[in-house]
């Protein structure tokens, strides 16, 4: 089956946060929205079917997860990931962000230290943050228009600080990188050997570009599997982010007991009848989607730089190799960052996310979402080079 990708859906009446909360986050709501992480494409076809199927049912009483919800999983993992997990490992989350919030409540107490890695996806800070404990920041290198982990700023902070745990975003966000098997077994060998506990958060893990293939954290070493965390969703995956359908894998028998200790008596880990069927369903039968939707946003990727070379030189595209998300670092335009939101924002009528949303470190940067139809990214960019050209 071929999928248009190409469609304009309206959003307009579905209380979409892209749309409805321009207003609140912008100051106007005329914008074209290339902000929150959500497609505006129609998610694959059978698991809307098996949405309907289970709202025919017309009951909706207390539900467990069942095989056929865990199968899901575990075949996806093995044959996409080629990641080895049994059922007794997993736990469902109401959330990747709630996943590692709840970490942090499970595994460090008032003022512990937690070790993140910016420009990072923010709630990686206002979390900890919001939590009273107090976040380290280990800031990513960028050379030669490519991020990597700074290994020895890590190891100098953790000399210095008496870290409890490190949030690992894999693929990263907002950078688009794919951190490779090597530089995993790394930071998992100083973390284990500092007794730092590593959550990792995978949620995009099915996004990876054509060329590249994600390494699950756990899988790349014993240090690895022993010490960690692993969130994962198909939320980002299959564009279902409003059914909360996430999962935890932990292979440790001793932290997957404390974490479920946590969860359990507070029902946290108790699934909605929806997320159920939908994780089941984009696991079974959404892959033929997905191999269609990454070529998809791998062109409007492709789109972007050649647009920005050239039209924009000014603008660079950070080379993507997961999610849908663009990097861009406009440093080049000499402009302040109030400027650069100023630009975007009110001359050429965009919605992105201001860098520095990611840590001081975007300062200079804006993120673009381009898992929309191609016109969307044409008209935004033809918006964007009149803004400059005036």
């Amino acid at each position: 089956m071929q999928y248009n990708f190409d469609e304009i859906i309206d959003r307009s009446t579905s209380h979409s946060v892209k749309l409805n909360k321009l207003k609140t986050v912008f100051g106007r709501d005329d914008l074209i929205p290339l902000w929150v992480a959500d497609m505006d494409f129609l998610s694959p076809p059978a698991i809307t079917e098996a949405l309907i199927e289970r709202t025919r049912h017309g009951i909706f009483g207390y539900t467990v997860p069942y095989d056929g919800y865990f199968l899901s999983i575990i075949n996806w993992l093995k044959d996409r990931h080629s990641y080895e997990v049994y059922r007794n490992e997993i736990t469902f989350v109401p959330g990747v962000v709630k996943g590692f919030a709840f970490a942090i409540d499970a595994f460090t107490k008032k003022n512990d230290k937690i070790i993140i890695q910016p420009p990072v996806y923010h709630p990686f800070r206002i979390v900890p943050e919001a939590l009273e404990r107090r976040v380290v920041n280990n800031p990513l290198l960028l050379e030669n228009g490519k991020y990597s982990i700074d290994f020895e700023g890590l190891k100098e902070i953790i000399a210095e600080n008496d870290c409890k745990m490190l949030i690992l975003c894999n693929p990263h966000n907002p950078v688009g990188r794919v951190w490779n098997e090597d530089e995993l077994i790394q930071l998992a060998e100083i973390c284990c050997d500092n007794n730092i506990l590593v959550v990792s958060d995978e949620i995009h893990s099915d996004l990876t570009l054509p060329g590249f293939r994600h390494r699950p954290f756990a899988t790349v070493s014993e240090k690895a599997k022993e010490n960690s965390i692993t969130l994962m969703a198909p939320s980002k995956t299959f564009n279902i982010a409003g059914i909360v359908s996430s999962f935890a894998v932990i292979h440790n028998p001793e932290i997957r007991k404390q974490y479920l200790n946590y969860l359990a008596p507070r029902e946290l880990d108790q699934a909605t009848i929806y997320a159920l069927a939908a994780t089941e369903a984009a696991y079974n039968y959404g892959e033929e989607w997905l191999d269609q939707a990454l070529a998809y946003i791998q062109k409007n990727i492709d789109f972007v730089e050649n647009y920005l070379k050239e039209y924009i030189p000014q603008i660079n595209a950070v080379k993507s190799e997961a999610t849908f998300l663009v990097w861009l670092d406009c440093r080049a335009l000499n402009l302040t960052q109030q400027e650069l939101v100023d630009l975007f924002v009110n001359k050429a009528k965009l919605a992105l996310n201001d860098g520095t949303v990611f840590g001081k470190e975007g300062e200079g940067f804006m993120r673009l979402n381009v898992g929309t139809p191609l016109s969307n990214i044409e008209k935004a960019l033809d918006n964007l080079r009149k803004a400059l050209n005036s």
